[in-house]
């Protein structure tokens, strides 16, 4: 399988990333992978193939925010261009509520979205389309892109309390608006992909790699990661394409 990401900087905050996927195996073979949280809605454009979660998906989805592993399954010839996006991007656009279908998917045709979007989000492509960018960078109101950047960088919720200026019950009341999960849930899953992207880069101890991610000490790490990627930190190093083990 070929993973590969395109991050676009002129959306942080928004979007965290394009990507494609590419299985390299026969039309009738069946791979099956997890899909970790890593705290997005995804808008998946299948190009070849098949893909099911659950049950067969259509060529164009979105699925939504997960807080355990989801089992995945794509035929050999499957192949897949992806928008990754934050929670609050999509409610910005208008979208159905992320808490709606939380470890589920939704037909892109039916997500709730406007005209203008479904049809730039239905053409979506490997290559960044300028048309969807600036449709993106649109729903900007001067804070979204810095709050999403102030919840990304967030500690703990006490610090994203007080560095947006809200009460712990304003600020709750703004996730499940606009997240659709508790922030410490969310900021959980923030953690443990993090953690997953760094193991894969940088073949450190992992007792070195809790201690920077902030769990108690590694068992700690491993018992978040069984949770979350349904395998010990070590086996998803070695399986991980991204934030599929």
């Amino acid at each position: 399988m070929h993973y590969a990401e395109m991050p676009l900087p002129a959306l942080d905050g928004l979007v965290k990333t394009l990507w494609t996927l590419r299985c390299e195996g026969a039309a009738d073979a069946v791979i099956e992978h997890d899909a970790t949280p890593d705290g997005c809605l995804e808008v998946i454009r299948r190009l070849d193939g098949r893909s099911s979660w659950g049950r067969a998906q259509p060529a164009a989805f979105v699925a939504g925010l997960i807080d355990r592993p989801a089992r995945l399954s794509f035929s050999g010839d499957a192949t897949f261009v992806g928008l990754r996006l934050w929670p609050w991007t999509w409610h910005a656009l208008g979208g159905r509520p992320c808490s709606g279908f939380v470890n589920d998917w939704i037909a892109l045709d039916d997500a709730g979205l406007p005209a203008d979007v479904t049809a730039l989000l239905s053409s979506l492509d490997a290559e960044p389309d300028p048309q969807l960018c600036e449709r993106l960078a649109a729903i900007d109101d001067g804070t979204l892109a810095a709050t999403g950047r102030s919840i990304l960088s967030a500690s703990s919720v006490a610090a994203l309390a007080a560095h947006g200026g809200h009460s712990m019950r304003g600020l709750q009341r703004w996730f499940r608006r606009s997240v659709g999960i508790a922030p410490r849930t969310y900021l959980r899953l923030l953690r443990f992909q993090e953690t997953l992207t760094t193991i894969q880069a940088r073949p450190a101890i992992l007792a070195d790699q809790a201690a920077l991610h902030g769990y108690a000490d590694q068992p700690h790490m491993a018992r978040e990661f069984r949770a979350l990627a349904g395998r010990a930190p070590r086996a998803a190093r070695k399986r991980a394409r991204g934030p599929f083990v």
